[in-house]
């Protein structure tokens, strides 16, 4: 009775530092966008190609990439302009077709907010204004390069925010981008030093790095933050995500998960191919070891020494708390030196300890 007591006091703590009391922002409710792309049901009904499309609520990736192999080069032009949300956001279709579409896509919008996603040189894999809006960029070329590393962010990302201006290194697109820079790819000239904008200027490279924004992240850090309602609809569409890089053959994906965003890769862990998973800034995974994430990947985790993350509580009760410390012993993930890091954003900083590991688990040098 003491223990459940002491459980109830510590998971009591664990809302209450999450909510905000701690100085943190708090953030209302969120409600996450699921589903099939937007114009599904008008990609459904259209019968001018003399096939069925294939439905993107319950197509395999592996049955798009077939759907689209069979379908020369004006079908799949038409089909970017009559269906350009849809084909952007198909997991499956050749990827430099969900570029053009979300070009389209992003243009068709007509808002200002969005406009930088759609310039000609931008590989936008992903675009969805539903809500916050979703949006997934490529740098470099992951059907050609020898691999392909993924982050997955956490709180506070969207389409909207993804190309406003922030700190150097920070935020989806800039930890893209520093990695790619780190691994030994082409890096447009001030491309990390935190500017809104800067595409890859080449898609060369051994490493392919995709910033994924492609799920409805929490706002603040409140009780969106300290549930996993939010991480487990991530989680579907980051499984399905990896199967469509799978069906256009480009190789297993390393995810790299940074805050709640490691909550959504462990929850997809067992549902993706990925060779190893990366949680920085975690606050837990919702397991209390590497074996209950039941994945073949690789785990590895890391923690600078003025990460905020270490004061949130690493407890799970009653759908609260994302439990065991990631870096913990007991939790059996290999540790990524961080000593060096500064924050709970700085994990990508050219020069650190991270950054270099990061580096060589992308490339599959780490042992």
């Amino acid at each position: 009775m003491r223990r459940f007591g002491r459980t109830l006091v510590t998971a009591a703590l664990a809302v209450a530092v999450v909510g905000g009391t701690a100085g943190w922002a708090s953030g209302g409710s969120q409600s996450a966008v699921t589903g099939p792309p937007p114009g599904t049901a008008a990609w459904r009904a259209d019968t001018a190609y003399g096939r069925v499309l294939p439905d993107p609520a319950t197509a395999t990736p592996s049955e798009v990439a077939r759907f689209f192999a069979g379908l020369d080069d004006a079908q799949r032009a038409a089909l970017i302009r009559s269906h350009p949300l849809v084909v952007g956001n198909l997991d499956g279709a050749p990827l430099p077709l969900r570029y053009e579409a979300n070009r389209l896509a992003v243009a068709a919008t007509g808002e200002a907010r969005y406009a930088s996603l759609a310039a000609p040189d931008r590989r936008i894999l992903a675009f969805d204004p539903r809500g916050r809006g979703q949006v997934a960029e490529v740098f470099g070329d992951p059907e050609h390069a020898a691999h392909v590393a993924v982050i997955v962010p956490g709180n506070d990302n969207d389409a909207t925010s993804y190309d406003s201006r922030r700190a150097p290194h920070t935020g989806p697109a800039a930890m893209a981008r520093a990695l790619r820079a780190a691994t030994g790819g082409p890096v447009a000239e001030g491309a990390v030093s935190g500017a809104p904008v800067a595409a890859d200027p080449a898609p060369g490279g051994a490493v392919a790095v995709i910033a994924w924004t492609g799920y409805t992240t929490p706002v603040g850090v409140g009780l969106d933050a300290a549930d996993g309602r939010l991480a487990a609809a991530g989680a579907v569409r980051l499984a399905r995500f990896t199967a469509g890089l799978d069906a256009v053959g480009a190789p297993d994906p390393v995810l790299f998960c940074h805050s709640y965003g490691s909550v959504v890769c462990a929850l997809a862990a067992r549902h993706t191919d990925a060779t190893d998973l990366v949680a920085l800034g975690s606050p837990g995974m919702r397991a209390d070891t590497v074996e209950a994430l039941r994945t073949g990947a690789r785990v590895w985790a890391a923690r600078g020494p003025s990460d905020w993350i270490a004061d949130v509580p690493n407890v799970s009760f009653a759908g609260l708390g994302h439990g065991a410390d990631p870096t913990s012993a007991a939790f059996g993930a290999r540790r990524v030196p961080a000593a060096d890091v500064r924050g709970h954003a700085g994990y990508f900083t050219p020069g650190t300890q991270s950054l270099a590991a990061f580096a060589s688990i992308a490339k599959g040098e780490a042992r």
